[in-house]
């Protein structure tokens, strides 16, 4: 099954192609990381994908009305900040919005669900915080939380774990890993190449004004994409402990 579904899909921003006839499919029990250089256009192929920009071709989720977008997509952007000095638990509650009527109050299940997200990000007993007092790196996970508690079958967030500390990127990661187990999928846009090969079940790499490969870890993160791609020479090896990835150097014109 098919959670997302671009065909030919091409963007341009200030009349300046940025992605072209890009095609990519996610199915069920997936954590797909979107990777590429600084300015390749992975933001953007993940706004057009969802239809928050203009775009030509089709994406499967740009089609859908708000509700059922809602219900099928949980999205956290890059922009972190929180305006009004909200709780912590108010917050991630609005999650669970698209699965109640209007004004209605949280049931017995939404308590449960947006406490189980809090203790997924390890926020526990912040519920009564104001967001507004959060560190960076917590506030990033309450926002985590939040798309988490929405509990849609795909989960896209635009690098999700900057800002955050090496434990928490990992257990972060981790999290999106075990959503895989309940046939759900993560698409998300990662720097660290590293936890990437680590934690990704498939990398899509975005370079060339378009999509430059797409496959596992191993397939994508090859000596020539990354040479030609980031510029770089890096060492990748599967160890017993998982892959390992490690960049080398940058390399000359």
């Amino acid at each position: 099954m098919s959670l997302l579904e671009m065909r030919d899909l091409s963007v341009s921003l200030g009349g300046r192609p940025v992605i072209r006839h890009a095609d990519l499919a996610i199915g069920a029990g997936e954590v797909v990381g979107l990777i590429g250089p600084n300015g390749a256009g992975k933001t953007t192929l993940m706004r057009a994908a969802l239809g928050l920009i203009p775009a030509s071709g089709e994406s499967t989720l740009a089609t859908l009305d708000e509700t059922a977008r809602a219900r099928a997509v949980a999205w956290m952007p890059q922009d972190r900040h929180i305006a009004w000095p909200v709780a912590v638990e108010a917050l991630v509650a609005l999650g669970r919005l698209p699965h109640r009527p209007w004004r209605a109050s949280l049931t017995t299940e939404d308590h449960r669900i947006v406490a189980d997200a809090l203790r997924q990000v390890g926020l526990a007993g912040f519920e009564a915080r104001a967001v507004t007092e959060l560190s960076a790196g917590e506030r990033t996970r309450a926002l985590i939380a939040r798309a988490l508690a929405q509990q849609t079958p795909l989960v896209m967030a635009d690098e999700p774990i900057a800002g955050l500390d090496p434990a928490h990127q990992m257990s972060t990661m981790q999290t999106f890993c075990d959503l895989t187990a309940q046939g759900r999928s993560v698409f998300l846009s990662i720097h660290d190449l590293g936890l990437a090969a680590r934690y990704c079940t498939r990398l899509v790499l975005v370079g060339e004004q378009g999509i430059a490969a797409d496959g596992p870890p191993g397939q994508v993160l090859t000596p020539q994409h990354l040479a030609r791609i980031f510029g770089i020479e890096a060492h990748l090896s599967n160890g017993k402990e998982g892959p390992v990835f490690q960049p080398l150097r940058v390399l000359g014109p």
